[in-house]
């Protein structure tokens, strides 16, 4: 990709409660889109790289906090809707001893899930002045259904126009009408993306896969031909005709899971984005999420 790019990052910003102890909590905002456009605005400092971020929010108190920390991070801002009646979803954190999350929501009347939704000032015509779109698979799971299939529809032809779009299905079951819905969506998105970044955990639960082998085959009978399959602790595993070997620290102490996922991905987009290798891309991303994880909450700051 040409070094001067710009990047839209698609989905739903929430407002985060971090339990602590004595019945405290730490108010944050986070999302997994979100969480991977900060860090890759971090990681992309040094670089001519335009981020925006592509949501919908309300006009209440927390929307506004959550727009002033998405101006904050260094994101543009111009194509977030306002919906005056809305509000972001909220949701809250409980992490065990091994640093393991328990997530709890509350996005009944999230304006992210208006997104796109006639009438609308943010069009998906807008996103054909990106050069690559990262979207996910809880953006896709809060959309309504209709909008859902014109952004699919949308992606196919902005592909066709040059455009590239990375995807993680990051799979969250109570988001979705049905698991076939999951399933069709997520499958239509894979044969699409040209930057893949899968979860085992979420693969395998969706499509009920018995091990890496199997995800990695029907991932490339839908046309995956680029990316990641995150095995957590195990480290990522390429996804492509190429053999690509390379070696993961294990981080021995973790704190927090959060954004684990998150941040890898924009490690690795960072790399794509720059003209790095498959290994530089997955190193990159291996080591970012190895560091956040030993810090609490979504966000950290980069040194």
């Amino acid at each position: 990709m040409s070094k001067k790019i710009k990047i839209a990052c698609v989905g739903e910003v929430m407002i985060e409660l971090i339990a602590r102890e004595n019945a405290q909590a730490t108010i944050g905002v986070a999302g997994d889109t979100y969480n991977t456009a900060v860090y890759l605005k971090q990681l992309c400092k040094q670089s001519e790289i335009d981020i925006s971020y592509i949501t919908a929010l309300g006009e209440d108190q927390f929307s506004k906090r959550i727009f002033s920390e998405i101006e904050k991070h260094g994101l543009r801002t111009n194509l977030i809707e306002k919906r005056q009646d809305l509000m972001p979803g909220l949701y809250a954190i409980d992490t065990d001893k091994d640093g393991e999350r328990n997530f709890s929501y509350w996005r009944g009347r999230s304006a992210a899930k208006t997104l796109f939704l006639e009438p609308c000032e943010v069009g998906l015509s807008n996103l054909l002045d990106f050069d690559l779109i990262y979207i996910s698979g809880i953006s896709m799971a809060i959309l309504p259904s209709e909008t859902r299939t014109k952004l699919i529809e949308f992606l196919r032809e902005y592909r066709n126009q040059g455009g590239k779009l990375a995807y993680d299905s990051n799979y969250r079951p109570r988001l979705w009408e049905d698991v076939q819905t999951a399933r069709n969506t997520n499958m239509a998105m894979w044969s699409i993306a040209d930057v893949a970044l899968p979860s085992i955990d979420d693969e395998m639960l969706l499509f009920e896969d018995k091990d890496e082998a199997s995800i990695l085959r029907r991932l490339g009978d839908a046309g995956v031909v680029f990316g990641a399959l995150k095995r957590g602790a195990s480290g990522p595993l390429a996804i492509g005709k190429s053999p690509c070997e390379t070696s993961f620290k294990k981080i021995e102490t973790v704190v927090d899971t959060t954004a684990a996922g998150d941040s890898f991905n924009a490690g690795f987009l960072y790399q794509y984005a720059t003209g790095g290798s498959l290994a530089d891309a997955m190193q990159t991303g291996h080591n970012l999420a190895s560091k956040v994880i030993q810090s609490s909450g979504a966000i950290i700051a980069l040194d």
